[in-house]
C-alpha cells in the first residue's frame, strides 16, 4: 500500500488529493494510506481532515494555528516542519503555493521519495539546487500539472527523448481576458481575474492565469523537467482546455493527450506511477465535442509570458527573481493596490535589478528570493 503525505491539504490541489483516495476507496480498489497532512494556518478545516482521516502526522505552519490544532487533535502528533513529510511517506503530493514549496521538494527528493509536483515556484526559483537532487535513489518527480503531465505521458512514446523530441507546446487556455487588448483591461477588477474559463484553482494560481505567468513559469519548469531548450518549448492558445499539452517529434508526429479539464486526473496519475489509475476522471464524451480551437498567445498585451522566458534563459537566480516579484505583485493586486496591468510592470522593474548570482546552495536561493522581494515591494510602494 503507497504511503501518501499531502503538503497543503487545505488547498485545492489537496482537497482534490483526498478525493482521488475517496474515490479509489469507493471503487474497493484503495491502493493508498494517507499518513500525513499538512496547511499553514487553516486550522478548522485540517482539523476535519485530520479526523476523517486519521493520520499519523499533521504539519501546521502557523505557531498560533498549530497550537490550537494540537490541542484539538489528541492522539495526532502535529508539528511545524514541512521536510519531515517525507519521512513517513512513500509519495508527498506538494500542493503548497508559492516559493515556500520549496523545503517539500528539497526533503521528499533527498529522502528518495517520489514527489507529485503542483509547487512549480519550487522548481523555478531553486532548479540548479533541485537537479542534482534527482539523481537520487529513489528519487523521482511526477508533475502534477495538467501540461507537463501531458508532456510526461506523451513522452513515454519515446526511448529516446533528447534525441526525438523536436519541440513541447504548452497549451493554455488563455485565462479569463483572452482576445482582449491592453488598453480594454486598464481597470478590471479582482473579480473579473479570478473568473476562469475552465480551472478552478487558488485565487494566486488564477491570477497568474489572467496574466500568462502561469504559462511563463511553466516553461521554465517545463525546461527543468524535461532538459529542452527554450527555443523548442512553444505556447499555444487552447480555449478549450482539452488537449493538455503536445509532444512533436522530430519524425514529424505530434503526441498529444486529452481529457475534460479535470486535476484530479494528473494527480491520480502521479499517485499511481507507473501504473495507471483504476479509477478515471476527465473522460471525453466525444458526441459532445465539436472543434479544439489553437491560436498563437498575444505577448504583447499579456507581457508577463516574455518575461518569463528572458529570465529562464538567463538563469541562475533570473527565475528565481521572476517568481518572487510575480508573488508580491500578484499579492499587491488581490489586496487592492495595484491594478491588474501593472503586475507585469512591476515584475519587469524588479527583473532590472537582478544581480547576476549563480546559486550555489539553497541559501543562496533564499536570499535571491528575499532580495527580488525587497525590489518588488519597492516598485509596489511607487
Amino acid at each position: 500500500m503507497t504511503k501518501v503525505a499531502i503538503a497543503g491539504s487545505t488547498g485545492s490541489i489537496g482537497r482534490q488529493t483526498l478525493d482521488v483516495i475517496a474515490s479509489s476507496r469507493t471503487n474497493d480498489d484503495c491502493s493508498y494510506e494517507l499518513v500525513a497532512l499538512s496547511a499553514h494556518s487553516s486550522a478548522d478545516e485540517i482539523i476535519s481532515q485530520a479526523r476523517h482521516w486519521k493520520p499519523k502526522l499533521v504539519v501546521v505552519t502557523d505557531p498560533i494555528a498549530r497550537a490550537r490544532v494540537a490541542r484539538e487533535l489528541v492522539g495526532i502528533e502535529v508539528i511545524a516542519d514541512l521536510s519531515e513529510l517525507a519521512s513517513v511517506a512513500d509519495v508527498v503530493v506538494n500542493g503548497v503555493v508559492g516559493f515556500a514549496g520549496l523545503s517539500v521538494t528539497i526533503s521528499t527528493l533527498k529522502a528518495g521519495k517520489r514527489l507529485a509536483l503542483a509547487n512549480k515556484e519550487s522548481l523555478i526559483a531553486a532548479g540548479p539546487i533541485v537537479a542534482p537532487l534527482r539523481a537520487v535513489k529513489g528519487a523521482e518527480i511526477i508533475p502534477v500539472d495538467s501540461e507537463h503531465c501531458a508532456i510526461h505521458q506523451c513522452l513515454r512514446s519515446s526511448k529516446n527523448h533528447p534525441g526525438e523530441v523536436a519541440r513541447l507546446l504548452l497549451t493554455a487556455s488563455g485565462g479569463p481576458f483572452r482576445g482582449r487588448t491592453s488598453g480594454s483591461l486598464a481597470d478590471v477588477t479582482i473579480t473579473q481575474a479570478l473568473a476562469h474559463p475552465t480551472w478552478s484553482m487558488g485565487p494566486k494560481i488564477t491570477v497568474d492565469s489572467s496574466t500568462l505567468m502561469n504559462k511563463g513559469l511553466e516553461v521554465i519548469e517545463a525546461h527543468q523537467l524535461f532538459g529542452i531548450d527554450y527555443h523548442a518549448i512553444d505556447v499555444v492558445v487552447h480555449p478549450q482546455s482539452i488537449v493538455h499539452s503536445m509532444v512533436e517529434f522530430r519524425d514529424g508526429a505530434t503526441i498529444a493527450q486529452l481529457s475534460m479539464p479535470d486535476m484530479r486526473l494528473p494527480i491520480a496519475y502521479a499517485l499511481d506511477y507507473p501504473n495507471r489509475s483504476s479509477v478515471g476522471f476527465g473522460s471525453i464524451d466525444w458526441s459532445t465535442l465539436s472543434r479544439l480551437d489553437f491560436e498563437q498567445p498575444d505577448c504583447d498585451t499579456f507581457r508577463c509570458l516574455g518575461l518569463a522566458y528572458s529570465a529562464g534563459r538567463i538563469g541562475g537566480t533570473a527565475p528565481a527573481w521572476l517568481s518572487a516579484a510575480n508573488e508580491v505583485a500578484v499579492e499587491a493586486f488581490l489586496a487592492g493596490r495595484v491594478r491588474w496591468t501593472q503586475i507585469a510592470s512591476i515584475i519587469e522593474a524588479t527583473l532590472q535589478h537582478h544581480d547576476g548570482l549563480i546559486p550555489g546552495d539553497v541559501q543562496d536561493i533564499m536570499l535571491a528570493d528575499a532580495v527580488a522581494r525587497q525590489w518588488a515591494r519597492k516598485e509596489v510602494s511607487r
